[in-house]
């Protein structure tokens, strides 16, 4: 029997400790509100109950203020306040049409009821309890749908080859979602559909088929609606004659036509091939020049340089020269990284808005509803800090460039609930985009972004000893903009605002990253690689000599401004900075 017992005692100590939190956590919020988490469906002209509770079960009597609001809070469906109603501050397209119910107010209960409802009551909804310092807040969706009129079905006349038949039907809500089937009930595709709505808002749809198979006989047209599950539907049948009769040269011409464009095609493909082989051949002859021309200066800069007893005092010049000017010359994101270590962290749940959606493995952030507008910001903070060090990380954007959105860092403690600037003045180091493009917050306004190509990905790397924010589009590997210079104190976070559209943040692992650059097995294959290179050298013969290198006087930084990059490189170039330094310095 005590074998038996034991089992049970660590689940009984586990669900202890579950329910001492969540009274714990209660206690802090005094009391939460709920919905129902399905949308309520209504009939149009007829009553839908909008209802929301309290947990812990309380008396609603005393309650300082009930709120039904749409999108905006000022936007009132019907106000609750001082134990009565209240017309103030209500739309005048819900004036007399909403009740409260109040029969469950003793067990912590209420609900709006919405008579003669419209097609315009779509929409979502939420329900705004206060008392004293606590506001909490619900989330509803009412849908409204109205069963129109039964199909009207007719045959047009011959079309394209077949005959086209039309479907009509009109007083539906919302959108209705039209199928045409044959006789034995498979699904036909229309060839055209057009849909009107009218001032009520209820959408009338024309749907045309074009019948081909004689054999068809019947076509079944009907609308379904997708809210309440119903359909209706008519059927029409397809005599025989009206199909349209074959003509006997169609065959013929249609073969000619297809052995002309056969024998085009061919021409093309060997006018091509041949223009592609002649093409080939030029480029090898060019490149055998190029590699001759390189070798006749490769052998006079080693003819030069015997005379020159200063080459391995030039060689540690370069050295260091490359050594110090990796953050003056902001290059590209790869070359950073190098001297960045990466930062993984994950999302703060507690730092997120409600209507945010946090994956499980919290490394990504959604919204729950594209298409809802309140007066607030839906940001979400990292749950890690950084107080020290160079770091970097990326952020991958889906829909990115279709929404409104801002990602970056932010000092711990600021001001994000609100109307607020996510300024560097007010503590935020941000870029994003807006519906005019791709911008970075600054103290003085937005300044714009110039790019080449859409960011499906974004690298922000952190330098907090020296001052530095950079981001960086890592589709291309182009520089967006940089705070140099910037006032750190205390830790930064990072930070995820989605502002509007279905755009997703995923933060990328950055481990195979690290370990491409920064792992033992990562250094053994660039010392391999220079062994390489340095073997083919002295195979050849030749002693390479380095071109002059004179290193800028200017102080690390200088002349770098705030959403330029220094070096002109285009995406997908190596840098000649990189190339003497990295093939030339370190052999």
């Amino acid at each position: 029997m005590e074998d038996r017992c034991k089992p049970s005692l660590p689940s009984g100590v586990s669900c202890l400790l579950v329910l001492t939190q969540l009274l714990s956590w209660v206690t802090s919020k005094e009391f939460l509100v709920f919905g129902p988490s399905d949308p309520i469906v209504a009939v149009r002209g007829g009553e839908a109950i909008l209802p929301c509770s309290v947990f812990p079960a309380m008396s609603l009597e005393d309650m300082e203020e009930l709120r039904w609001f749409r999108t905006r809070f000022s936007e009132a469906v019907l106000v609750y306040r001082d134990q009565e109603e209240q017309k103030e501050g209500q739309m005048p397209e819900y004036s007399w049409r909403t009740t409260l119910v109040k029969d469950q107010f003793h067990q912590g209960k209420a609900a709006v009821r919405i008579q003669n409802v419209q097609a315009s009551d779509s929409g979502i909804y939420v329900c705004h309890f206060k008392q004293g310092h606590v506001q909490e807040e619900a989330i509803l969706e009412l849908k409204v749908a109205v069963m129109g009129s039964v199909p009207e079905v007719h045959i047009k006349g011959p079309e394209d080859g077949g005959v086209c038949v039309v479907c009509m039907a009109s007083g539906w809500y919302p959108k209705p979602q039209v199928h045409w089937r044959d006789s034995r009930g498979q699904n036909l595709s229309a060839s055209l559909e057009i849909h009107h709505e009218d001032a009520e808002g209820l959408f009338s749809t024309e749907t045309s088929l074009v019948v081909r198979d004689r054999s068809v006989g019947n076509v079944t047209c009907s609308t379904f609606n997708p809210i309440l599950g119903q359909e209706k539907a008519m059927a029409m049948f397809i005599p025989e004659p009206f199909f349209p009769q074959a003509s006997p040269w169609k065959p013929a011409f249609l073969v000619t036509l297809t052995t002309m464009g056969l024998l085009l095609l061919g021409t093309s493909y060997l006018l091509r091939r041949e223009r592609f082989a002649r093409r080939e051949v030029q480029q090898k002859l060019g490149n055998l020049q190029s590699e001759k021309d390189e070798l006749q200066k490769i052998k006079e800069d080693s003819l030069s340089s015997l005379f020159s007893g200063a080459l391995w005092k030039e060689h540690g010049q370069r050295k260091a020269t490359y050594n110090a000017a990796w953050r003056k010359a902001q290059l590209y994101a790869d070359w950073r990284k190098e001297h960045f270590q990466p930062w993984t962290f994950t999302l703060d749940p507690d730092s997120a808005h409600p209507i945010l959606a946090i994956s499980q493995n919290r490394m990504s952030v959604t919204r729950k509803d594209s298409t809802m507008c309140l007066d607030d910001l839906f940001c979400v903070l990292g749950i890690k800090s950084i107080s020290s060090g160079r770091y970097y990380w990326e952020v991958k954007l889906r829909h990115g460039d279709s929404s409104k959105w801002t990602l970056g860092v932010c000092r711990e403690g600021v001001d994000r609930k609100g109307c607020f600037s996510e300024c560097p003045d007010k503590g935020f180091w941000t870029v994003g985009r807006s519906s005019s493009g791709y911008w970075a917050y600054i103290d003085s306004g937005m300044a714009s972004l110039s790019i080449r190509e859409a960011p499906q990905s974004v690298g922000v790397f952190v330098d907090y000893t020296e001052g530095d924010i950079s981001f960086y589009n890592m589709s291309d590997m182009s520089h967006l903009f940089s705070f140099h210079e910037a006032s750190f104190s205390g830790n930064l976070f990072p930070y995820f605002r989605l502002k509007s559209g279905n755009v997703s943040m995923i933060i990328n692992s950055l481990t195979c990253v690290s370990e491409g650059w920064e792992g033992e097995e990562g250094r053994r294959r660039r010392k391999r690689s220079r062994k390489g290179r340095k073997g083919k050298r002295a195979k050849r013969g030749k002693k390479l000599v380095l071109p002059p290198l004179k290193e800028s006087p200017s102080a690390a930084g200088e002349g770098l401004v705030p959403g330029s990059c220094v070096v002109d490189s285009v995406p997908g170039e190596e840098s000649p900075f990189l190339q003497h330094a990295r093939d030339t310095l370190f052999p």
